[in-house]
């Protein structure tokens, strides 16, 4: 959505079989064969999770996704995983596209202007390795929705906690000391390739740059420098085109 939904867009008019316990009607199948392969992390941008919830549920809104994790902790199933939920949007990662057909959504109930509570942080680590020992997905497969939408979207933002994930094994994050030094020079159009190697989509260059700090590097601003580099070319190096089992589902 344009404004206060800004978090949980996504849509497709295909409909699907209504899943047996789950509330939303806003689904359907997965497209030519597709299986999870990637988990796409939201926040709502919305008030209260009971908001979203609704939201989620509503057959005219034309959204949805898989799991909901309220601020208490609370975890709903909404759409079956079998199933493609209306969660990603335009947007592709490592080089294809239809990114609902080959994910599996999360939406966590948060404004976009809050710090994500505990107890939500502890359900969505739950939550993550309950998918990825289903769906064989590794850490690699679990990107921002801002990853995959760079210029359209920014959830779930600079107060989202990746490095707390990727201590667990739950997603990526640069090794300590592993990177190129940040005496490297800055260059654009490198920059851009290397995002792209390492799954960023075709994106203007500041709407890259712009992706892959709100991920990696929350709380840098200015141009381009040494570290931004450092951060993308040891990514690239680690996960990039021909990296990680998932790219060859």
């Amino acid at each position: 959505m344009a404004s206060p939904v800004a978090g949980i867009r996504g849509r497709s008019r295909r409909r699907g079989p209504e899943p047996v316990s789950l509330p939303s009607p806003n689904f359907g199948p997965r497209r030519d064969g597709a299986r999870p392969e990637l988990i796409v992390i939201h926040y709502t941008a919305m008030a209260s999770a009971a908001e979203a919830r609704a939201r989620l549920c509503d057959p005219a809104a034309e959204v949805s996704a898989h799991w909901l994790i309220a601020e208490d902790g609370a975890c709903e199933a909404l759409v079956a995983e079998e199933a493609r939920a209306w969660h990603a949007g335009a947007g592709a990662w490592a080089g294809r596209g239809d990114v609902n057909s080959r994910s599996i959504g999360i939406e966590l109930a948060n404004p976009g202007d809050r710090p994500f509570p505990e107890p939500q942080m502890a359900a969505l680590e739950a939550l993550l390795r309950a998918i990825m020992a289903r769906w064989g997905i590794g850490p690699e497969g679990v990107i921002a929705h801002s990853d995959m939408a760079p210029e359209r979207k920014s959830d779930p933002g600079p107060r989202f906690d990746w490095a707390r994930l990727a201590r667990q094994g739950l997603a990526l994050w640069p090794e300590p000391g592993a990177a190129p030094g940040p005496e490297i020079a800055p260059d654009r159009a490198a920059f851009a390739a290397l995002a792209n190697a390492f799954g960023y989509p075709e994106a203007p260059f500041e709407a890259l740059l712009a992706a892959v700090r709100l991920r990696f590097r929350p709380r840098a601003a200015g141009p381009l420098d040494g570290r931004d580099m450092a951060i993308i070319a040891e990514l690239a190096a680690a996960h990039g085109a021909d990296g990680g089992p998932w790219r060859a589902c």
